[in-house]
C-alpha cells in the first residue's frame, strides 16, 4: 500500500511540474511598440516660385523723396543644412518688379522704376519640426530707372546697381518635398548718378528702396 500511496505522489507531482512548465511556456502580454516620432530634415537643395510686392522710396537730388510701389514675381534656388535644431543656408532669387513712383513736384514731373531684383542671401532658420522661423541677410541686385515721363525726348537714366538686404521669415513644410515661406525684406539699392539724361536736373544722384513683403512655395530634393 505504501508502494501505491508514493506512486500516487510522484505522479501528482509530476502533473503539477508539467502544468507549470505549461503555465510558463503559454502566451506573454503584448509588450508595447517604442513610440517613434520622425522629425522634418531641412537638408537639401529646393527650388520654388514666389510673389508679392514692396513699397518704399526714391530720392531724386533737388527734388527729395517720393513713395514707389508695386508688384513682384520670380523664382528662388537654395540650400538648407539642418544641425540638430538651427538649419544653415544660402539663397538666392530673382524677381520681375513692378514697384515705382514719380513726384510731380519735381518740374515735368520725375519718374523712378524698378524692373527687377534679385538677392543672394544667407540664412539662419531654428526649425520646430515642421516649422521654421528664420533670419536673413545679403546682397540685393537691381536696376534703377530715372524718367522724365513728360519729355520722352529724353532717354532717361537707367543703372544696374548693388545694395543690401536683410529680414525674416518663416517656413512650413506642408508635405514631404513641399513648403511654403512668407518673408519681409528690406532692400537699398543705393544710388546711381543720372548724368545728362534727366534734363533739368544734370547729374542728380537717384535712389531706390523698398520694404517686400512676399510668399512663396519650393519644392525640396
Amino acid at each position: 500500500m505504501k508502494y501505491l500511496l508514493a506512486g500516487l505522489a510522484a505522479l501528482t507531482m509530476a502533473g503539477s511540474a508539467s502544468a507549470a512548465d505549461l503555465s510558463y511556456r503559454g502566451a506573454r502580454p503584448p509588450v508595447a511598440a517604442p513610440i517613434y516620432s520622425p522629425y522634418y530634415n531641412w537638408t537639401g537643395f529646393y527650388l520654388g516660385i514666389n510673389g508679392g510686392g514692396g513699397f518704399g522710396g526714391s530720392t531724386w537730388d533737388g527734388v527729395g523723396d517720393f513713395s514707389v510701389s508695386g508688384g513682384m514675381i520670380g523664382v528662388t534656388a537654395g540650400y538648407s543644412y539642418q544641425i540638430n535644431q538651427f538649419v544653415l543656408g544660402g539663397e538666392a532669387d530673382i524677381d520681375w518688379s513692378g514697384i515705382n513712383g514719380s513726384n510731380n513736384g519735381c518740374f515735368l514731373g520725375c519718374e523712378t522704376r524698378n524692373s527687377w531684383l534679385g538677392t543672394f542671401r544667407g540664412r539662419l532658420g531654428y526649425a520646430f519640426d515642421r516649422f521654421m522661423p528664420y533670419l536673413t541677410a545679403g546682397v540685393a541686385l537691381g536696376n534703377i530707372n530715372a524718367n522724365l515721363p513728360v519729355l520722352p525726348i529724353l532717354p532717361g537714366g537707367s543703372s544696374t546697381t548693388a545694395g543690401w538686404t536683410v529680414g525674416a521669415g518663416f517656413e512650413v513644410a506642408l508635405f514631404s518635398n513641399i513648403t511654403a515661406k512668407a518673408e519681409y525684406l528690406y532692400v537699398d539699392l543705393g544710388d546711381f548718378n543720372c548724368g545728362l539724361n534727366c534734363g533739368l536736373l544734370p547729374n542728380a544722384n537717384v535712389s531706390f528702396y523698398a520694404n517686400v513683403l512676399r510668399g512663396g512655395i519650393n519644392y525640396r530634393f
